[in-house]
């Protein structure tokens, strides 16, 4: 089996150049699944795999835009249409500078495992482009989402792919898409989510990925009788994942002490309460700033800048009993993850996707810590998108108090799917083993009575 799986990986990085995002996911899922695969020949026979790791379609275009200063910019937009076995095409819009095929690829794998651990009908895919939203005006903004719109909205459909936010596409960014959409199509329906509520969208929608990410930890703190009640936690990034999931740690009664952006970060050991959160919203969803913003604000918070050079992030030196890093991919290195260890902490919970090296990863399990991969902790927010279109379908809204209960028994079910595939497949409390083998026992199995296609 482990020449099998040499050798497929093999494959996937000479057809995949240059793409260390994507070959790392491919790489952390497979070396899980070797078990299930020795178990199950006939997924090798119908090369499962090998067709999982392959999109359906890749979609890539040049997006023409018009500043404020009448200049033309160019950008690239991405759809990666991955994987459709279990439902439509579901996953989010990008928009950063970071933004490459690779990345677009990773997402999109990663996205098929998500939303087939959530128990809702839904395949895998992720889109974007490299433009920066940070510091455009929002008609550039709205210029740029109008050109982006107009060739992808071709591509996409209420039973095609539901696009939905990411970083850099936020609720206005939604607002300008969802317009152009309809405008071309002269149609009002429920092709993305995340819309403002007065047009279709879901109570629970924004804080959805960051409350679920908290669920979840609860789910695993439970398996050892403990809460999160008292924890001190570390939580990375300030954008609307970060922030509501230290607005449910505060309401759990946790002590977040950390928020970050791609600046620096700020400590504060006398804890992020409510009126502390309700600044950094303002700051980061109203006056677009900085968080350093907050430690000129709060006498106990400390500011450190963030230095690229550097060989790990002392954001995760600081003493704590979680981390909760809601940033972005691979914010957390060997040494971060050998830095929280030391530092006491024995609970990981990923917001963001894929925030952890696959090294880090290593020493989280070997350290026999709970520790939730981003694919299973973090997939309220695609959850309660499906929940979105649930509600489009049937032209209501559902009270803020359903949609929450709703999302707080997807995730304990998610956590139930990780827990069982783990057992049975003889890895007990392995969340990475449990979430990548049921989330692939679906899509497989799917695959496997559709046939060759």
């Amino acid at each position: 089996m482990q020449g099998y799986v040499d050798s497929l990986l093999a494959q996937i990085k000479a057809k995949n150049p240059a793409e260390p995002e994507f070959h790392q996911a491919v790489e952390e899922v497979v070396d899980s699944l070797s078990v299930v695969l020795d178990r199950h020949p006939e997924y090798r026979a119908a090369k499962i795999l090998e067709r999982m790791v392959e999109p359906e379609r890749v979609i890539m275009f040049r997006v023409p835009w018009i500043d404020d200063a009448g200049e033309v910019q160019l950008n690239r937009g991405f759809r990666v249409q991955m994987n459709s076995a279990i439902g439509p095409y579901k996953g989010g819009f990008r928009f950063h500078p970071s933004v490459n095929l690779g990345i677009m690829k990773f997402l999109a794998f990663e996205q098929v495992f998500k939303n087939s651990l959530t128990t809702l009908p839904m395949g895998g895919a992720k889109g974007g482009a490299d433009f920066d939203p940070k510091g455009k005006s929002d008609n550039e903004v709205m210029r740029f989402c109008q050109s982006f719109m107009t060739e992808v909205f071709r591509h996409i459909g209420a039973d095609t792919d539901v696009p939905a936010g990411d970083i850099g596409v936020g609720a206005r960014e939604i607002g300008y898409l969802f317009g152009q959409y309809k405008r071309l199509r002269n149609e009002f329906t429920g092709v993305l989510t995340g819309k403002g509520l007065n047009w279709g969208g879901s109570l629970v929608r924004p804080e959805a990925t960051g409350y679920g990410t908290v669920y979840f930890a609860a789910e695993m703190a439970a398996t050892r009788g403990g809460t999160l009640t008292g924890m001190t936690c570390l939580v990375s990034g300030s954008g609307n994942v970060a922030q509501y999931a230290t607005e449910k740690l505060i309401e759990l009664g946790a002590k977040p002490v950390t928020l970050s952006d791609s600046n620096g970060f700020i400590y504060d050991e006398a804890g992020i309460d409510r009126e502390k959160l309700s600044f950094v919203m303002d700051l980061k969803n109203v006056r677009r700033g900085r968080i350093r913003e907050y430690a000129e604000k709060y006498s106990t918070a400390v500011y450190t800048s963030a230095d690229a050079s550097a060989g790990s992030n002392p954001l995760w030196s600081i003493k704590a009993d979680a981390a909760f890093p809601c940033a972005t991919q691979n914010e957390i290195n060997a040494a971060d993850a050998q830095n929280l260890l030391a530092n006491g902490v024995r609970l990981v919970a990923e917001g963001a996707n894929m925030p952890t090296c696959l090294e880090g990863v290593e020493h989280f399990l070997d350290a026999g810590i709970l520790y939730a991969p981003g694919k299973a902790s973090n997939a309220g927010g695609v959850a309660t998108s499906g929940l979105e279109m649930s509600q489009n379908s049937m032209r209501l809204n559902w009270p803020r108090e359903e949609v929450d209960a709703r999302l707080q028994h997807i995730m304990k079910s998610v956590h139930e799917a990780c827990v069982h595939a783990a057992d049975l497949y003889g890895t007990p409390g392995n969340y990475v083993n449990g979430a990548n083998i049921a989330g692939f026992l679906k899509v497989a199995n799917s695959m496997l009575d559709q046939g060759v296609v």
